[in-house]
């Protein structure tokens, strides 16, 4: 594509955004069932009133999966082309977009949140080349789909609630991608290595065909060739290196995903894509106090990308005070901590490092409870920040045994949402990186 079309569908996308947030926002808007939608001019959307619509009648629509399921049968009824948008296989996507629908209702009094999620979902769908005008397919999919859903029970109060919920998504999500419009929606890379490490484990080396820049600690989604449209996170295990290469850790997770296919069945030469960096691990600029690492298995790629990062400060300034960093990794079995000689090689480097290996244990209720003992009761809680990378599980039961421990909230960075009473459980299958937060995965337009 030349300068000249990129201009052109830069331009074509603002203008498609904002009529759209003009059709958002409009007080007279109307959805499909006839009836006023938006708040009258002048007055905030009162989230929590449609939230307690919803909720009362949320039994007419539950399950979420049989709704979802009556959503993309209308969507792609009335719109054969958006189906090459998605993979094959719709579980994954069904649980994602059960996912966003119960964080939007959860948090409609709490309208700021929306906004921030929101809007960072619609930067990261601009590499599925979702356009702005496909939103409003969706919104009518859904009308139809609680039509289906409530029967004879339907009203045009509760589909109003539903739709107003969605626009007020939407609409950060079409302010995120116009806000964005600037910046590549994704970058283009080479395998410039692949090195097994175990069978299921694999570490790619990768070089963009373009600039990319990234912070150590973010993370960034991955699209393998052999599946189109279909993106997974995964943590760059280094800081940005002068030949711009990048590192990843790849576990496979189960059969016919992205890490199956990273993992089997890439090579060098092969390329992928990498979506937009993004994420809440970083050391911060102000002194950090005495540091604490968290990992589990591939979650370790982040730890590496710090503790890389910090090796850098004290390099850059001779007289930088580095207070004591410890570091936990976990694993399995003592073959899965498989960059040990890394870190002995680190340890021995840097007096002001200490490294906890800790394995044994399985993903399932109790399986990290080692993990968890070692860094509750290690010693005193650290005066700094605790950063955590790893599977959900391990994540949520590390970061909540802290916090009963007394470690304030403010010192916990990790990738994971918020947990919620309605939490959909991930797909068994490719269940994404260790360490990365619940992905958008396919084009979901919420």
């Amino acid at each position: 594509m030349g300068a000249n079309d990129g201009n052109y569908h830069t331009l074509l996308a603002r203008h498609e955004a904002m009529r759209l947030r003009r059709h958002l926002l409009s007080p007279g808007n109307t959805a499909d069932a006839g009836g006023a939608v938006g708040a009258p001019a002048g007055e905030p959307y009162d989230g929590e009133a449609d939230r307690r619509t919803i909720m009362r009648d949320l039994d007419l629509v539950a399950p979420f999966d049989e709704l979802i399921t009556h959503l993309y049968r209308a969507l792609f009824a009335r719109h054969p082309s958006l189906r090459s948008l998605f993979p094959a296989s719709m579980e994954f996507q069904q649980a994602h977009l059960a996912r966003a629908l119960w964080f939007l209702i959860e948090h409609l009094d709490r309208p700021d949140e929306i906004t921030g999620t929101f809007t960072q979902l619609g930067r990261d769908h601009r590499r599925l080349g979702l356009r702005p005008a496909q939103y409003a397919a969706f919104e009518t999919a859904l009308c139809e789909a609680l039509r289906v859903r409530a029967g004879e029970h339907w009203t045009a109060e509760l589909e109003q609630a539903w739709v107003r919920m969605l626009r007020f998504g939407v609409a950060a999500m079409v302010q995120g991608a116009e806000a964005a419009l600037r910046e590549p929606p994704f970058w283009r890379a080479t395998v410039t290595e692949h090195r097994l490490r175990g069978p299921d484990l694999a570490v790619l080396r990768v070089r963009p065909h373009e600039t990319f820049r990234y912070r150590a600690g973010q993370h960034v989604a991955l699209e393998s060739a052999r599946l189109p449209h279909t993106w997974r996170p995964y943590y760059p295990a280094g800081v940005p290196g002068r030949d711009g290469e990048l590192e990843f850790h790849v576990r496979r997770t189960g059969p016919g995903g992205v890490s199956e296919a990273l993992v089997r069945h890439t090579g060098t030469g092969d390329e992928v894509r990498i979506g937009p960096p993004k994420g809440n691990l970083a050391l911060g600029e102000e002194p950090f106090g005495e540091l604490q690492l968290v990992a589990w298995d591939t979650g370790w790629a982040a730890m590496k990308a710090l503790l890389q990062e910090l090796e850098g400060r004290v390099r850059q300034v001779p007289g930088h005070r580095t207070r004591r960093v410890r570091l936990f990794v976990g694993a399995d079995a003592l073959v899965g901590l498989y960059d040990a000689e890394y870190l002995t090689g680190l340890e021995q480097r840097r007096s002001w490092l200490t490294v906890v290996p800790v394995t044994g244990g399985a993903p399932g209720e109790g399986g990290y409870d080692r993990l968890v003992h070692a860094v509750t009761g290690s010693g005193p809680l650290p005066a700094g920040r605790t950063l955590v990378a790893g599977p959900p599980e391990m994540v949520r039961a590390v970061t909540a045994a802290l916090t009963r421990a007394g470690l304030p909230a403010e010192h916990l960075r990790h990738d994971l949402p918020p947990a919620g009473p309605h939490d959909v459980p991930r797909p068994v299958g490719d269940l994404g990186p260790a360490g990365a937060p619940v992905p958008p995965g396919r084009a979901v337009p919420v």
